[in-house]
Order: structure tokens, then sequence, then C-alpha cells
């Protein structure tokens, strides 16, 4: 049985070299293809693969990140495997606990691509080794200056949207109109968000926010 694959990129020339890369392989297929996460999600809950390579940086507003949660509460049985240019922790930190299985950069040896498909596919975590190094050094950081690393973890997937979305300006409003929610389950979300996050103004939010490393979609 091969190795069903739903390719999630906005450029499409990276799409068809893993196409490429994949139906290469006598156990693995490439079974479709999205150029952002609103259509990443559409077809993985439509043409149900067994992984998902998904890039993190697509157009703003349907990145992989918000891709994956919406896709991990649908569709808990796929696998999904994020593939970025960013060598850093905090993103680490931000699509596992979205519910990504694993984590490798664009820039890693075909091998390495097809052993993270391989790994995920049979239920086990892929870290690529240099951002498995980087997060544990920065856990072990966060840890030795005390920092509360829980608090962002509390945020459902939905609540982490809606904080990204009021950091970048927008007003309940429009927040609702962009993730098809009323204003006041907008509010709602916004004052659990405040609760949890022991924050009582939008600049403290705003704040919050840019530490976190939310502000770059």
């Amino acid at each position: 049985m091969k190795i069903r694959v739903l390719i999630a990129d906005d450029h499409t020339i990276v799409r068809s070299g893993l196409t490429m890369l994949i139906n290469a392989q006598e156990n693995m297929e490439v079974i479709g293809e999205a150029a952002d996460g609103a259509e990443a999600v559409q077809k993985a809950l439509q043409l149900k693969p067994d992984v998902v390579l998904m890039d993190l940086n697509m157009p703003p507003g349907q990145n992989g990140l918000i891709a994956t949660g919406r896709l991990k509460e649908a569709a808990p049985e796929i696998e999904i495997l994020i593939l970025t240019m960013h060598d850093d922790s905090e993103y680490l930190f931000r699509v596992l606990k979205a519910g990504a299985s694993g984590y490798i950069l664009k820039n890693a040896d075909d091998m390495d691509l097809l052993q993270a498909i391989t790994t995920v596919y049979g239920g086990q975590a892929y870290l690529y080794p240099k951002a498995t190094k980087s997060l544990i050094e920065d856990f072990l950081n966060r840890v030795s200056l005390g920092e509360n690393i829980d608090q962002y973890q509390q945020l459902t997937t939905r609540e982490q949207e809606v904080l990204t979305w009021i950091a970048k300006g927008y007003s309940n409003k429009e927040i609702g109109e962009l993730l098809h929610l009323s204003v006041k389950t907008v509010e709602v979300h916004k004052a659990k968000i405040m609760d949890k996050l022991q924050l009582k103004t939008r600049p403290e939010l705003v704040r919050y926010a840019f530490t976190k490393g939310l502000l770059d979609f």
C-alpha cells in the first residue's frame, strides 16, 4: 500500500518538484495539491490523504499554522508534516501545538524529506535534527528564565487565530467576517484570551503577540 500524500504550498514550482520526487518512490504517491491553507483543508477532507506536506508560510490568513489546527480538529487521523524555511524554535513550538506530527526545513536533503514522510505516516513524530537541538535549548532557556511556557498553550486553536487578528489591528466585526463567526462569539474568545493570558488591555495583548512572533504572518 502506498503512502498517499497531499502537497500544500503556494509556489507551483515547489509543488511540481515535490510531486516528481514523491511519485518516483515505489511506496508513495501524490494524490492532490493545494495553493493555500484553506484549499489544503478542503482537499484533505475530500481526498483523505495519509500525510499532508504543509508549507508554513502561505498567504496571510490562510497560512500553514492555521490550516494545521483546523485540519487536526476536523480529521485528527491525518498526519501533517510542516515544510518551512524557518529554523526557529518558536515556529517549532507553534506547529507542534497546532497538531503537526513533524517539521522539516526546505533545504533538507531529499532522503531526509522522504524519511520524514515515512516516519509521520508510521505514527511517530519527526523533527529535523537541527530543529530538535534548537527546541531543547530554547525550552531549557525558558525554564531557566522562569517563563510560563504553558500560558500560550492554554489557548485553543481558534483563540490563537483571534489573538493574531486582534494584534494585527482588526476589529471584532472584521475578525468575525474573516473567521465566519458572530461578533458576540469573537468578543467571547477575546475575553477568554485576556483571562488566560492575564492581560487587561489591547496594547498589552499586542505586545504579547509581538513577543510570541505572531505578527510575522
